[in-house]
């Protein structure tokens, strides 16, 4: 006989379900305590601009990116910088 009934064994599906995968920053190689000096994000590199923006042109959050906030700054910065030069747009294309 099983200790779990069909009710539990979803309960814990749904739970498990919920539980999310710690994200890292992808900017620290080592780890936030070993990042180089200065904090630096190419503004050129658009495809790593372009993950950290969602469809509307907004910078996702650095819950949902997982960056530090070193590299959170760094990459608002870089986003903003992008824009000003006009590799990316401010408003979205429709």
């Amino acid at each position: 006989m099983s200790k779990y009934n069909r009710t539990d064994i979803k309960k814990l599906r749904k739970k498990r379900a919920r539980l999310k995968k710690k994200l890292r920053c992808r900017f620290c190689p080592h780890g936030c305590d070993h990042s180089p000096r200065p904090v630096y994000v190419d503004f050129k590199d658009l495809r790593t601009l372009r993950l950290m923006l969602d469809r509307e042109g907004h910078i996702l959050s650095r819950r949902r990116t997982g960056s530090c906030a070193k590299y959170q700054r760094a990459v608002r910065a870089a986003v903003l910088r992008a824009r000003f030069m006009g590799l990316l747009p401010y408003v979205p294309e429709e």
